[in-house]
């Protein structure tokens, strides 16, 4: 089985059906399909061939999905670049993976330009919305109109199998260099089996994309909507979130996956009655995890949904979810590992932890990455062997307890705890408490030195309209919820915390 696959085997089941609304436009599976072939054969013409990597420079749009099914049907592998990267990051990542061909848009021109300009292995790029004149030679030479008449002849696909790659996807690298995560069909096709299958997806689902197809979890809802047949409402963003819920509204969303940012905007925005959500069904949620008050507050706000906590990485995509039933026994669990896969907690000799222990999660399952592309080292950090012979497993980089009965709470990124006093001191635990007072909308606790605790606990927070909280009422209602070494010694309110492209609270510029 092929990561495309899911999409030719939806073509041929639902021709007729809404794949895909975007920018006004809805797309049938046959329209996609034919727009597909048409890529396909621009692709092929330009030189592209079995296992090259052709970068997807693009914003949410039509033509960032079908330059992944395009790229996949030539047996290439499609590498998507969210469209706020700036020219040195791509001029990088170009270098890096060798792409051979580039898709992007004329919108872009002023950040693709410059770092086309720098690159030699990028044989083409494939312009939408038309290619400018006033180029340097060496980069019009390479230029290529995205084609606008259609070919509905399929492509004679390659032998490709499901260890071969599908996609490269890059890490934020916001504690180095970008490291590229090699995934093969295999990989894909697992997690797409496996979250669908748990999430309940069905072909009569509306599901909501505001994330950046770039980001694996807003890829994600691409290649699981193709797979059930669903139908796509893809947005550019969340920026504008009276423009999205009305969008919703319109076309009877049923499923709305975001993150704890896109949520505590969505908990603050002032009339949201008047919009007709009846229609959503599910709720999910990853990348960070959701505090007790972010979790109440959106079922108070949508009673009839069910909300899904998980947590994942790109390095396998998920890892684990807590099944709606459970979200009132232990709320800020993350659930236990997804179908088809093995999760553990190991001590920092790599032993195995039993029940009620606190270690470093690992990862065993055919979602697991191939590694990071041309960067041995790194992967080997990464992927050691497991429990059978010949087999590797990730290790996450990051620390969870379990429960007596084996349900996993996350507790930091090993390189996110604070020593303080001697203690160790989880920055989610202190967050989430401070979530709890009334009128903090965003909070990050980071550690920052101090020459008599080693580390003073510090906390960012951002608060809600209306709300003048002050420095000592955010220490007092910490101490009255955790141990004294844990509350935070400082507390800076801010307009707003970094983000990253995806959404997620930056803390690496924080200090």
């Amino acid at each position: 089985m092929l990561l495309h696959d899911f999409f030719t085997d939806t073509v041929a089941r639902l021709p007729t059906k809404i794949a895909l609304i975007c920018d006004g436009q809805r797309y049938t599976y046959s329209d996609l399909d034919a727009r597909v072939n048409t890529l396909a054969h621009t692709l092929r013409a330009t030189g592209v061939k079995r296992g090259d990597r052709v970068a997807l420079f693009l914003d949410n749009s039509v033509e960032m999905a079908v330059g992944m099914y395009a790229t996949l049907a030539l047996g290439a592998v499609f590498m998507p670049v969210n469209a706020l990267t700036k020219q040195d990051k791509l001029a990088y990542l170009l270098n890096d993976s060798r792409a051979t061909a580039l898709v992007t848009d004329i919108a872009l021109e002023n950040i693709w330009v410059e770092a086309l300009a720098e690159n030699k292995s990028v044989i083409a790029a494939i312009v939408v919305n038309g290619v400018a004149a006033n180029f340097a030679a060496s980069v019009a030479a390479r230029c290529v109109p995205y084609p606008d008449k259609l070919i509905s002849q399929h492509i004679t696909e390659p032998a490709t199998i499901d260890c071969d790659l599908a996609s490269i996807i890059y890490t934020s690298g916001s504690t180095g260099e970008p490291k590229g995560v090699m995934l093969t069909h295999l990989n894909m096709v697992s997690a797409t089996r496996s979250v669908s299958g748990y999430l309940e997806l069905k072909p009569n689902d509306v599901i909501i994309c505001v994330l950046p197809l770039a980001f694996d979890y807003g890829l994600y809802q691409l290649l699981m909507s193709i797979k059930v047949g669903a139908t796509l409402v893809l947005e550019r963003s969340f920026v504008f979130p009276i423009k999205v819920l009305d969008m919703m509204a319109k076309e009877k969303v049923t499923v709305f996956p975001g993150v704890p940012t896109i949520f505590s905007l969505l908990m603050n925005l002032k009339g949201l009655e008047k919009f007709d959500l009846g229609a959503l069904r599910e709720i999910t949620n990853t990348a960070a995890a959701l505090s007790e008050e972010h979790i109440r507050r959106l079922r108070a706000l949508f009673p009839h949904a069910v909300l899904y906590s998980m947590y994942g990485l790109t390095e396998c995509k998920r890892v684990t979810y807590l099944p709606p039933d459970q979200l009132d026994i232990r709320p800020t669990s993350v659930g236990r590992g997804m179908p088809n896969e093995e999760v553990w907690l190991v001590d920092d000799a790599g032993n195995r932890l039993p029940h009620g222990s606190t270690g470093e999660l690992v990862i065993r399952g055919s979602n697991v990455m191939r590694g990071y592309w041309e960067k041995p080292a790194e992967t080997a950090k990464r992927l050691k062997p497991g429990p059978n012979v010949g087999e590797m497993v990730l290790y996450s980089g990051d620390l969870f307890r379990t429960d007596d009965e084996g349900w996993l709470y996350f507790v930091a990124r090993r390189d996110d705890i604070i020593k303080s006093r001697g203690e160790k001191v989880s920055p989610r635990e202190v967050e989430n408490a401070i979530y709890s007072l009334e009128g903090v909308q965003d909070v990050a606790v980071i550690g920052v030195p101090d020459e008599l605790l080693g580390q003073a606990i510090k906390a960012f927070i951002v608060q809600r309209e209306g709300f003048n909280l002050s420095e000592r009422e955010v220490i007092r209602h910490c101490l009255a919820r955790l141990e004294n070494f844990m509350a935070p010694k400082l507390v800076e309110f801010v307009a707003e915390l970094p983000k990253t492209d995806t959404g997620k609270i930056k803390k690496t510029g924080l200090s």
